[in-house]
């Protein structure tokens, strides 16, 4: 099973939101991740066949999704950031009405609406009405919906965007235990989401795929690129006019920084051991390095 994006690229005039892409994906869970206005959204539209490229394709197992039409629908499930839904519409009739919309026949549908609130932990809030659900118990919802026709293709935009600290863990649990066996996309901006759970990072920028791999291989890349010290109030803000700043944090002892930078900054600052959120910064930061 493989979605290959060959070259794919979608422009509004001059400004290219999306600007050639080329990607196998295989099943795996894959960390979409970039700043907001990078390109994720319009990306996963392309993927999900909601929106004509001006270039390129997507092809599922060697041919084009514009072709396979209603096959490609069959097998990808999508929840979108900010999906729809009836508020006066409970959990169970939401889940049956989406069913019906899909194609799925009604003694397929009634099963699979106990297989998918079972999983997603909603059976017990079957016939709750959704607006009466919290916001990490709505996103359930819609990863239920997602799931409804058992998809190969599973294409999550932003999922925790919103959510609380405690329902974000739970969301990247439940993620992480749908997707086996799955080509699973997971879009966000939120870095800890995909360090988490993804086994593959896409950091996405300015429309165009800055790198394709491992959360260890990305961080290895800047590392001797970030650095630590402590300094005097007075000069933080010159530190921070000439270099990216990861961190700032006052203290008995003064300015605590973690400065972002492809060199020994100043005297005294110690090198350290990056992370995600440090790679991350310093390729999609306004003072960010090379592209990879």
């Amino acid at each position: 099973m493989e979605l290959k994006l060959n070259t794919l690229t979608k422009a509004y005039g001059k400004k290219k939101a999306v600007d050639s892409v080329t990607v196998n994906l295989t099943p795996g869970v894959y960390g979409l991740l970039g700043s907001n206005g990078a390109g994720k959204t319009t990306l996963m539209h392309m993927l999900c066949g909601l929106m004509k490229p001006t270039a390129g394709t997507v092809c599922f197992d060697g041919t084009e999704i514009s072709v396979l039409k209603e096959q490609y629908r069959n097998i990808l499930g999508f929840l979108p950031q900010n999906f729809g839904y009836y508020p006066d519409f409970s959990v169970k009739r939401f889940l049956s009405y989406l069913a019906y919309l899909k194609g799925l026949d009604r003694g397929a549908a009634a099963d699979r609406i106990r297989a998918v609130l079972e999983t997603t932990g909603l059976t017990d809030f079957a016939d709750s009405k959704i607006v009466q659900l919290s916001g990490g118990m709505r996103q359930r919802v819609g990863i239920a919906q997602a799931l409804l026709n058992n998809p190969d293709v599973l294409i999550l935009d932003e999922p925790t965007a919103g959510l609380d600290p405690s329902e974000r863990v739970r969301f990247r649990n439940l993620i992480s235990s749908v997707s086996c066996g799955k080509i699973t996309i997971l879009s966000t901006h939120i870095v800890p989401d995909v360090s988490y759970i993804a086994d593959q990072i896409l950091l996405i920028h300015n429309g165009k795929i800055l790198y394709k791999g491992s959360v260890e291989m990305l961080t290895e890349k800047v590392r001797g690129r970030v650095w630590e010290a402590v300094i005097a109030p007075s000069l933080a803000e010159c530190i921070a006019v000439q270099h990216t700043i990861r961190k700032m944090h006052h203290t008995p002892q003064g300015v605590s920084l973690r400065i972002l930078a492809e060199k020994c900054p100043f005297e005294g600052a110690q090198p350290a051991c990056p992370d995600l959120e440090d790679a991350y910064l310093f390729y999609t930061g306004q003072k960010g390095g090379e592209m990879l």
